[in-house]
């Protein structure tokens, strides 16, 4: 919760008591709750605002064409990316045996 532990919690409730005393500690529970449902619905009308106003620009609408025109474009790169390697495997030459690894390559000795 907020990065606090529970040792730290109790520390906090703790010092509380001894600030404002038992009788005032529900009372403040009761305003930090009602303060953090207004601070949530006024998120989530902010946000259904947005919402609201992306839906009526369009934007919305934009998104979604994106990535479905960047899910074809990977597709199409994926499916001509198996092309050219199965073309690149019936194009090359067959080596079979170390002799012909050293035609096509040549000899490789270290030099002293």
């Amino acid at each position: 919760m907020f990065g606090i532990g529970g040792g730290e919690l109790v520390l906090i409730l703790f010092i509380m008591l001894m600030l404002f005393g038992a009788e005032k500690i529900p009372e403040i529970a009761r305003t930090m709750g009602k303060i953090m449902a207004q601070l949530k619905n006024a998120t989530n009308d902010i946000k259904s605002e947005i919402q609201k106003s992306a839906e009526n620009n369009g934007l919305d609408k934009t998104f979604q064409e994106m990535h479905g025109n960047f899910s074809d474009l990977s597709q199409n790169i994926t499916t001509e990316i198996n092309k050219a390697k199965t073309k690149l495997l019936e194009d090359s030459p067959q080596v079979e045996t170390p002799e012909d690894i050293e035609l096509i390559e040549g000899p490789v000795k270290r030099q002293k």
